[in-house]
């Protein structure tokens, strides 16, 4: 994460995630069996930036839902859809372009 506010307002208040720990310039955001891990890197080229972290879960079409309802947006590329390999999936871009995939099995 370049900016601790800005990763906290997306993952928060965007998603739905709540925070279970803040060390400074490491952060831990939770939502069900998720939980993710942020350190502070403020050089970050989001252009340049390959994280990328794939979510398996259930109720993939309620989620996906109530991220559109909540103005979430989704990546061009990723809209939900079933993929060869059968797993349901959609993908988000957080604010410092870590690419997350969220999948269900189909």
């Amino acid at each position: 994460m370049r900016n601790k506010t800005i990763t906290l307002e997306y993952y928060v208040n965007k998603l739905g995630f709540k925070v279970s720990g803040d060390y400074g310039d490491y952060l831990i955001v939770a939502k069900d069996q998720i939980e993710l891990h942020f350190f502070e890197f403020k050089d970050l080229d989001p252009k340049n930036n390959y994280g990328q972290v794939y979510i398996r879960l259930k109720a993939i079409d309620e989620i996906y839902q109530g991220f559109i309802t909540h103005g979430v947006e989704i990546h061009p590329n990723g809209p939900l859809e079933t993929k060869p390999w059968r797993q349901k999936e959609f993908a988000l871009l957080d604010p410092d372009f870590n690419l997350l995939t969220f999948g269900e099995e189909a």
